[in-house]
């Protein structure tokens, strides 16, 4: 969630209005970018150093009151000399300009710090003049802050496509997570939207980053202190629903980043269609936010549940049914391998059926040793049985299951189910004014 910083909570002796004004412009423009999460880290605290971080996930904004959320998501500047077709600061564009300079965003990064409004930075930028300048520019901010200010909370630096070696291992020094945005899935409708750029010019600072990380984690099995690059890992971000790229198209570039080493997150974004007069861009109404949930959804399973791209989504089904998960839809799709004994099967197995997550999983396979499971013992296990019945037989359970009511019976009850509870909580919204 990205909201506006009130002007009002801030000292004018220290942060002028003309700093104030650059900040509401370049901070509305960075919440396109969702690839901001901090997670992966831990930089501890010392007597010397500003700031430090913790290793769970930390919010990207601030409340409408001013409350922090703990990083100040920001973009250096919103000039750019490219004219992407998606962006909302391309060159062709008639909005403000503005760009601050590395020192001030240093000392209002600092400024925010010392009033407890972040934890950390979130920087990223248009690309001014050319690529490696706009690098030295960022770069110049992580390092006054680092070397000047002493900071030591977290940092995630935006890489500018097309960067150079030299700069982005020096940027990863310095930041806690790198990344570099891939924005359109395939190369061929990255160059319609955005002709300036290709594939060669995202996926070389992303090798660059990962041979940095590498190199880093030989050093410090050798020496003890050695620096640490980019401790965080990389992500990146795909716009969803901009171009005719298919759910497998994107789950498949997806899976073949997380085989690389380094690689953490990949951010799915629904498309915001804020060049309406483009016609290279699709008309829409909304951003395809349900299909952007299903592919963060899929993104899970191949993460935690040992599922392959080709399994979520193939041939015959290349895009995902928008109205299950995808986990049910690959059920659905295989009622071969259901029903699965809760009391026998293998963990990975067990993992597989709809409503059984991680820990429920695991709690299943630690807990029959000490006895046959019941259906009320796997939902105190947290088994969301509305799902997982009709993919399983335990101890005393008689429903039928799916090969008995048929794929299309079961699908039909469970979106049924959901319906009625969007239905009931609208209404619930409806009786008590929300």
């Amino acid at each position: 969630m990205h909201i506006n910083i009130p002007v009002r909570l801030f000292n004018l002796h220290t942060v002028n209005e003309k700093t104030l004004e650059k900040l509401k412009i370049l901070a509305g423009a960075a919440k396109y970018d969702v690839s901001c999460a901090s997670s992966g880290t831990t930089r501890g605290n010392s007597r010397s150093q500003l700031g430090t971080t913790s290793g769970w996930g930390i919010c990207h904004s601030f409340t409408s009151d001013g409350r922090c959320v703990s990083l100040l998501k920001i973009l250096l500047t919103n000039h750019c000399i490219y004219d992407c077709a998606y962006c909302a600061n391309r060159r062709s564009n008639d909005v403000k300009r503005t760009a601050f300079t590395a020192d001030e965003l240093a000392q209002l990064t600092i400024e925010f710090y010392r009033r407890n409004y972040i934890e950390g930075l979130f920087l990223s930028s248009g690309v001014m003049r050319n690529p490696d300048y706009t690098m030295e520019q960022m770069l110049r901010v992580v390092k006054t802050l680092r070397e000047v200010y002493r900071f030591n909370g977290y940092i995630h630096m935006k890489s500018i496509p097309s960067a150079s070696r030299e700069l982005v291992v020096k940027a990863g020094m310095y930041a806690d997570r790198m990344s570099v945005n891939l924005e359109i899935p395939s190369e061929a409708n990255l160059k319609l939207l955005a002709p300036e750029k290709d594939f060669e010019s995202v996926f070389a600072p992303m090798r660059y980053i990962q041979q940095g990380m590498l190199e880093s984690a030989e050093d410090r099995k050798k020496f003890r202190h050695a620096p640490s690059f980019v401790p965080a890992g990389q992500s990146t971000q795909m716009i969803i629903g901009a171009t005719n790229d298919t759910d497998r198209q994107i789950l498949t570039l997806a899976s073949a980043l997380y085989k690389r080493p380094s690689f953490k997150r990949v951010y799915y974004s629904g498309y915001i269609p804020v060049n309406t007069n483009d016609s290279r861009l699709p008309v829409l109404a909304t951003p395809p936010l349900v299909r952007e949930n299903r592919l963060y959804q899929a993104d899970w399973l191949m993460r935690f549940y040992d599922f392959k791209a080709d399994e979520i989504v193939d041939d015959t089904h290349p895009d995902l049914d928008l109205d299950v998960d995808p986990k049910l839809g690959w059920a659905l799709r295989h009622p071969e391998f259901f029903p699965v004994d809760v009391n026998e099967a293998p963990y990975e197995i067990i993992l597989r059926v709809p409503g059984i997550g991680v820990k429920s999983a695991k709690l299943i396979v630690a807990s029959r040793k000490f006895g046959r499971l019941s259906s009320s013992q796997l939902k105190k296990m947290g088994v969301v049985m509305k799902r997982a019945q009709y993919f399983i037989v335990c101890r005393e359970l008689s429903m039928q299951t799916v090969n008995e009511l048929t794929p299309q019976y079961v699908r039909r009850k469970v979106t049924q189910k959901q319906t009625k509870a969007a239905a009931d909580l609208l209404q619930y919204s409806i009786d008590w004014g929300e």
